[in-house]
């Protein structure tokens, strides 16, 4: 494993509070979004990122999405088995 270093940063306390907000609405901590800029910024060779806040059905996706993890429903190893797994539901 590489080793790591550490980045300070400073910046008035209200930009922090507000822009924390804002990656934990996105569902980043404060570092894995330095680390997503930098990546981007090698593989990019410019400043990349346009990240935003999710609009209610991209949410209300995401929440449905780690229920289904939560609750252990059907996951599937591929397409053909999605789509058995729906035909037999419809009774095809």
């Amino acid at each position: 494993m590489p080793s790591s270093s550490m980045l300070h940063v400073r910046m008035d306390e209200a930009t922090k509070a507000r822009g924390t907000a804002v990656l934990d609405a996105i569902g980043l901590s404060a570092s894995d979004a330095v680390r997503l800029l930098y990546h981007r910024l090698i593989a990019d060779q410019a400043f990349p990122l346009e990240l935003k806040v999710p609009n209610a059905e991209t949410r209300a996706a995401m929440a449905e999405a780690e229920a289904i993890i939560a609750e252990g429903r059907a996951r599937f190893a591929d397409g053909e088995s999605l789509i058995a797994h729906l035909d037999a539901a419809i009774g095809k």
